[in-house]
């Protein structure tokens, strides 16, 4: 599988370890950078890219998912849900890396570096990988109506307010 890295300087020494566990096993990973420190630096770029990517792969038919990380991951979830077509969940728990996948068939998942081990990371990461979407009628259904909203703006037979 391929999958996109992005981060910040709070990111970067996991990312690094992230990258070298995920090739060790087998992944094609793309680092969407930054290449080094630097304490000033500015994660949207870093991770739009990442999810842009992911997006972009998936549509060409490629088996891809993305991991974004920052400080506290929220930024970073936020900078990548700007992306048409990502569906990217905070992880903080087992569950919801697990969740991401099986309900929301999330294709980015972002990690605060500050929140969490490396060891921790790692495993989440990779149940996150492992876990298939759950393909259940209410989640697909679920998924189907955001991607309406994102499109359109609107979702059929539901009251969006304007």
């Amino acid at each position: 599988m391929r999958i996109h890295l992005g981060t910040d300087h709070a990111g970067l020494e996991f990312s690094r370890t992230i990258n070298d566990h995920l090739t060790a096993a087998g992944h094609e990973v793309v680092d969407h950078g930054p290449t080094e420190y630097d304490p000033i630096d500015d994660y949207p770029s870093f991770c739009i890219n990442a999810a842009q990517a992911t997006v972009n792969d998936q549509r060409a038919g490629v088996a891809a998912l993305g991991v974004v990380f920052g400080g506290s991951g929220n930024g970073e979830q936020i900078a990548a849900n700007k992306v048409q077509g990502a569906r990217a969940a905070l992880v903080w728990s087992e569950a919801t890396a697990l969740l991401a996948r099986q309900h929301n068939d999330a294709n980015v998942i972002s990690i605060g570096a500050r929140q969490h081990t490396v060891e921790e990371a790692l495993h989440f990461v990779d149940l996150f990988l492992a876990e298939p979407f759950s393909f259940e009628e209410r989640h697909v259904r679920r998924i189907a109506q955001l991607a309406e909203y994102e499109a359109t703006g609107e979702i059929a037979g539901k009251v969006i307010e304007k």
